[in-house]
């Protein structure tokens, strides 16, 4: 039985504001959500009772029960990702089980399928708008994928293998953090930095210290020692500017090998959570998981995905091949003849890059201090869609002394949303890579219009003594990039929760916004406006800027072909493949490099134990939704590029047609709808193959 004190001010059990980020700890965690869920189990009983085949008696009462999770559990999830500890771990998992029973619960509820399905066949479904239909034809589709449709043991075997997929999912992300922090390449022989970039000195000295908390003599950038960890701003740095091509191949192989063996191997985890997701999908009457996956999503089958492959890998495959010659021939115009390898590539692309290109990321990062990066952003955020994000620091309650919070405000001046940033690497308790999260939804609570609120989350170089944080261009991209997310999340007009923002897109659609956003970043104002140099304040040179803009599709085919990868892996795993064969994922995964890697994988190359995407997070079967929603994203572009980028009246009128029907529509429309609404016809695949410079 719940300890009544543990629930006296309780943060997670807060029922309106912001979410006490700061207050909340690990010991409140249990209590607070066994409270909530029997609060929430007792009002979906009297739902049930209560049904009507309206639109206020069932969806009207049902959207009562997410504000608890809003407050009382959502937040448990984010600082899950964002400050992870031993205490919040056990608190998380500890609960789990029980928020996805719930889940399950209210998922296959036969009352609400049974009056959902009434109201649609009624009279009263012609009065019910468009982003109402959707809705409850989600639901009822929903349903229908929990295994509503189950009986007996069928549905209790369904219920059972749900559980062990959400504990499963937790389990391989943990073994990531944990074999990404328990790995450490550790350099003393300066000789061995010759050629690094000062931000990679600063972040390896500061990564040695971190691991030698108690040692008397503290690491220097100039004098080390230094620390390299598998952490992308350290990973990729190192293998690109790194001249000893021992220690290369030393921390690649250990990224390709990461969490795939002893006591953190996700492999056995793979197998277990292909085999059930076969089973699931063989209990819900369809031939496998890549069916379950499509049934919610844009693309109309397997065979539609499968095309888009074949389009994108015959438009690059020569253009990889090319790629690699190109990379060849400068390793041996400088001496080198030994044979190329998968761990000597990333260093001499980027000297060939250096070569054509003449620039460095060292040179260009003086130049793209955060504060100057973020306000030409929000700048752009203004000039496009007529919003202006005001950053507020008091009363805020954050997890991190690093993270920010902005309101966002329309051309009347009315506030419309908000967001927190956290932008900054730290490897000991935040996972890896960038993401976009809803913090709270645009939704009715009573006569209270709740406006909705984002977490926007990035793994950037963070500021090292009085040097602030000076990015990458591909961090920069990337801020732009969860940007976008946030924007559909924070621009939408759709007031029924299951339809706004972000919520209800299709998942292959959902990537629009976002990669639309990173094409301002190759437009002269708009970078030149996130641009000065940190000390001087002086912008970036012209040239070095003409040297950005024609690097943009370097390597696009090898590029092109490393994604297809990924996706078909996931496509093939999830519909053709066979859990209880011989092959393993492993080995389909080296078969099909065979069409989309010109230098062959490693043997042992293990990249598939570290693959959060599709066996953590929500990608599952939905990889291919970066490309597909890419296709969209470029051809989005493509409608300003048509009115002119310099055309400052055209450009900011095609953004207000693009922020009130791709921003404002959510998931109240399907994304074809919406996006011939923007562009006036449907997407086109030769749009994303100009952009990438491989069709002329």
């Amino acid at each position: 039985m719940t300890d009544e004190r543990q629930l006296i001010n309780n943060p997670l059990l807060a029922t309106t504001g912001l979410p006490d980020f700061a207050a909340i700890q690990p010991e409140q965690i249990v209590p607070a959500v066994r409270h909530l869920l029997a609060d929430v189990s007792a009002r979906l009983t009297a739902i049930e009772r209560e049904l009507k085949p309206t639109w206020q008696g069932t969806i009207g009462r049902l959207e009562e029960l997410d504000p608890p999770f809003e407050y009382g559990w959502k937040p448990v999830g984010h600082l899950f990702g964002v400050v992870n500890s031993d205490a919040l771990r056990t608190a998380y998992e500890t609960v789990l089980p029980e928020v996805v029973e719930f889940g399950l619960r209210a998922s296959q509820s036969e009352p609400i399928y049974r009056t959902l399905k009434q109201l649609r066949d009624s009279s009263e479904w012609a009065s019910l708008s468009p982003p109402q239909q959707r809705i409850i034809t989600d639901r009822i589709k929903g349903a229908e994928l929990s295994g509503i449709a189950l009986t007996g043991d069928q549905r209790e075997r369904f219920n059972a293998i749900e559980q062990e997929l959400s504990q499963l999912a937790t389990e391989f992300s943990n073994h990531v953090l944990d074999a990404t922090k328990a790995f450490g390449l550790e350099i003393t022989n300066p000789a061995d930095t010759d050629g690094w970039p000062s931000n990679l000195r600063n972040l390896a000295s500061r990564s040695w210290n971190a691991a030698h908390a108690d040692a008397t003599d503290k690491a220097t950038p100039e004098a080390g020692p230094w620390r390299i960890t598998l952490e992308a701003p350290l990973f990729t740095p190192f293998m690109e500017h790194c001249r000893n091509r021992d220690l290369r191949e030393q921390l690649y192989r250990a990224f390709v090998t990461r969490a795939s063996s002893g006591p953190l191997d996700n492999g056995p985890l793979i197998n277990r959570i292909l085999a059930l997701r076969q089973e699931k999908s063989h209990l819900l009457g369809y031939h496998n998981f890549a069916e379950v996956s499509l049934a919610r999503k844009m693309a109309p089958n397997v065979d539609a995905v499968r095309t888009m492959f074949r389009q994108l890998r015959d438009a690059s495959w020569q253009a990889a091949v090319q790629d690699l010659e190109d990379i060849k021939t400068l390793k041996t115009s400088r001496g080198d003849t030994s044979e190329l390898n998968v761990w000597d590539v990333g260093f001499w692309a980027e000297r060939l890059r250096e070569e054509r290109y003449a620039y460095t990321d060292d040179e260009l990062r003086p130049y793209f201090s955060f504060e100057k990066v973020l306000d030409g952003l929000f700048k752009l955020l203004t000039r496009l869609f007529g919003i202006t994000v005001r950053q507020v620091t008091r009363g805020i309650s954050v997890w991190h002394p690093d993270v920010r919070f902005y309101q966002v405000f329309d051309e009347s001046g009315a506030q419309i949303a908000s967001f927190f940033l956290d932008p900054f690497s730290r490897p000991e308790n935040k996972r890896g890579g960038a993401w976009m999260d809803d913090c709270l939804g645009r939704r009715w609570i009573g006569e209270h219009l709740q406006l909705p609120v984002a977490h926007l989350v990035c793994n950037q170089t963070p500021p090292h003594g009085d040097t602030p944080s000076l990015m990458s261009f591909r961090e920069v991209e990337t801020l732009f990039h969860e940007m976008g997310h946030g924007l559909q999340h924070m621009l939408t007009r759709v007031d029924f929760a299951d339809a706004a923002g972000i919520n209800g897109i299709e998942w292959d659609a959902v990537e629009l916004p976002s990669q639309f956003m990173e094409n301002w970043c190759y437009h002269r104002p708009t970078l030149m406006s996130l641009t000065g140099h940190y000390q001087t304040g002086a912008p970036l040179p012209d040239a070095l800027f003409e040297k950005i803009r024609a690097a943009k599709n370097y390597r696009a085919g090898s590029m092109m072909l490393r994604q297809l990868l990924f996706g078909m892996t996931d496509l093939t795993l999830h519909s053709d493949f066979d859990p209880s064969g011989s092959e393993t994922p492993h080995d389909l995964n080296r078969r099909l490099s065979q069409q989309t890697s010109v230098l062959p994988l490693l043997p042992e190359d293990r990249s598939l134990c570290s693959f959060q995407h599709i066996f953590s997070g929500g990608y599952a079967a939905g990889y291919y939704s970066y490309k597909w929603a890419e296709i969209l994203s470029a051809d989005a572009f493509g409608a300003f590029e048509d009115v002119g980028l310099d055309n400052v009246e055209k450009v900011a009128a095609t953004g207000r047609r693009f922020r009130d029907t791709v921003l404002a529509l959510g998931g109240g429309q399907h994304p074809m709808d919406v996006f011939r609404a923007f562009r006036g016809r449907e997407p086109q695949v030769d749009a994303l193959l100009k952009h990438a410079g491989l069709k002329p």
